[in-house]
């Protein structure tokens, strides 16, 4: 498929261009220091989050003692009151809450730990902090300074973008000059001898409009044939109705219109993904490939023959195809689309400056 591979490479490279024209270092070196702003804030949020956490076990632990240490005094008056009973249920008590102290403290060790550890890397990350913002300002200057010069010296030797495409104007007019110049010189040398005069005056034996007339009719035969092409890949097999021959030479027949693909099953199974220009995504099943080739020959012969009418034909059978078959995805989704197609209003001459591109 010529066309819609040609045509995907254009759309790809263009959108690369696209990309790198737009692209500023500076606005990059920025954003990357805008990015280790917000990792260094992030390691600080984390620094007070365990912090937090710790002081809030110290506080429990703190609790907890003070809770063992009355449990303890109550069960010493206990037994120096003779109360035994109570006095060994006071330290009852006061085991269980020493258990609960002891399984606190290996989790403060724990997040005193992690506290270390992030200011570390907190520490760490605000030195890089320091050495990248040095940097980014030095690089900075360094592609200020590189791009005015290099504008300098395109402007001085007229390499800039302007200065092109006013060498391009003059050398564009000059080319109209000496062509009119060159057709000037022909017309009165051919009007001298006379070459002119005996054309208008010739009869009906003029064998080279005879020539152009049955070179006219060669597009619409390679039209028919892959129209016809296109109706075997595509499994229509009923008959459609032949051109009319015209009458007289003068007027040659127009080429017939390709017959319309079948309406196809909705994508099951593989499939692909197809772009038409301008109109969105449809993803389709990968069966409809030899209707897709027929239509890419058929789109080509007219291109190549410039004709207007069979290429609108093409189009509007290849958007029907695509449609019937496939479903349209959501312009949300981002997809790589396999195929680009040209849309139903693309003329020749745009499908020309789309190619010209590959």
């Amino acid at each position: 498929m010529s066309v819609f591979k040609r045509l995907s490479q254009v759309f790809q490279q263009k959108t690369n261009a696209a990309l790198n024209k737009v692209e500023d270092p500076t606005q990059a070196l920025d954003l990357s220091y805008q990015k280790m702003m917000e990792n260094l804030q992030q390691v600080r949020r984390s620094i007070a989050d365990v912090l937090t956490s710790q002081k809030r076990l110290e506080a429990q632990k703190a609790q907890l003692q003070s809770q063992y240490d009355k449990l303890q005094g109550q069960a010493r008056q206990a037994l120096q009151q003779g109360q035994e009973d109570l006095a060994r249920t006071a330290l009852e008590r006061g085991q269980g809450v020493k258990g609960q102290i002891d399984a606190l403290a290996p989790q403060i060790d724990q997040l005193r730990s992690q506290e270390e550890s992030l200011e570390d890397t907190g520490r760490k990350l605000q030195a890089k902090l320091e050495v990248f913002r040095t940097q980014r300002e030095t690089m900075k200057a360094q592609y200020t300074a590189a791009k005015a010069s290099t504008d300098a010296v395109e402007n001085l030797s007229g390499l800039s973008e302007h200065m092109t495409d006013v060498n391009m104007m003059m050398d564009r007019a000059q080319d109209k000059i000496t062509q009119l110049q060159a057709r000037a010189a022909a017309v009165g040398e051919l009007s001298d001898s006379g070459v002119l005069d005996s054309l208008t005056m010739g009869g009906s034996t003029d064998d080279i409009e005879t020539q152009l007339k049955a070179g006219q009719t060669q597009p619409s035969v390679d039209y028919e044939l892959e129209a016809m092409r296109a109706e075997l890949n595509s499994g229509n097999a009923a008959p459609q109705p032949a051109a009319e021959i015209p009458a007289a030479p003068a007027a040659p027949a127009a080429p017939a219109a390709a017959p319309a693909p079948p309406e196809p099953a909705k994508p099951s199974g593989e499939t692909m993904v197809i772009r038409i220009a301008g109109e969105g995504l449809y993803r389709v099943p990968t069966s409809i490939k030899p209707s897709l080739d027929a239509l890419d020959s058929a789109m080509d012969t007219a291109i190549e023959h410039n004709e207007e009418k069979s290429f609108a034909t093409c189009t509007a059978q290849l958007a029907n195809l695509i449609a019937t078959s496939g479903t349209k995805l959501d312009e949300s989704e981002i997809v790589k689309s396999d195929l680009v197609v040209p849309s139903q209003d693309m003329t020749i001459e745009e499908a020309k400056q789309l190619l010209a591109g590959d």
